[in-house]
């Protein structure tokens, strides 16, 4: 997930739930490998937490906090006292994309499946949408199944992921951008999986960056 995008709270958070987690696992002598055997939670996954990248879902902080003998307030800041949340004042519906019609801007009515509501608080700057993630081939970063959200935007830096949109059969897909040599490769995070490499052959178009994967348990 693209960290430059997260809100400063998302920021704060990974920060404290990773200087937690680590405190945690320090004094008392526990590896990432025994706590993801214990959790069910994937190591990479876990990893994301513990290296302040990527926010626990609230099942996997019911999980470490049992797994710690914690309550969950004292891993994730989310779940603090009620005078620490910061109130929603406004939420807002962010389309859910599904097949793409040819020719139509990307937030044609046409495209969308559903809206799903989301806090303002929550959201980067800019345009969004949702694409669902089909597929293995960017576990364990996004598994499939998993809602990414989507800031819309025409380019991205390298190794960062994208939504991007395969011309010639209207399909969106979730890639890492790589460029050499003035080529541009879309890289899968799984390495069972073959990059793309994009050409006259197999022209793309980049629709926006992604900022954040919710995946329901």
């Amino acid at each position: 997930m693209a960290r430059s995008e997260l809100t400063p709270q998302d920021k704060a958070n990974q920060k404290k739930i990773s200087l937690t987690l680590n405190e945690l696992s320090n004094s008392r002598k526990i590896s990432q490998v025994e706590i993801s055997r214990a959790t069910k939670i994937p190591a990479g996954t876990l990893n994301g937490y513990f290296k302040g990248t990527s926010l626990p879902s609230p099942g996997n902080v019911q999980k470490l906090a049992d797994f710690f003998n914690v309550f969950k307030s004292d891993i994730d800041p989310r779940f603090g006292k009620i005078d620490n949340i910061i109130p929603i004042t406004k939420t807002v519906k962010i389309p859910l994309l599904g097949e793409i019609a040819c020719g139509d801007p990307i937030l044609a009515e046409e495209n969308i499946e559903e809206y799903i509501d989301e806090p303002v608080n929550y959201l980067p700057s800019g345009k969004c949408f949702y694409l669902k993630a089909k597929g293995d081939s960017m576990k364990p970063t996004i598994p499939s199944g998993s809602n990414v959200l989507i800031r819309q935007q025409p380019d991205v830096e390298d190794d960062e992921i994208a939504a991007v949109l395969m011309t010639e059969t209207n399909e969106a897909t979730l890639k890492r951008i790589k460029r050499s040599n003035g080529t541009m490769f879309l890289m899968p995070d799984n390495p069972e999986f073959t990059p793309i490499i994009v050409g006259e052959d197999n022209p793309t178009r980049i629709l926006g960056k992604a900022v954040r994967v919710v995946t329901d348990l």
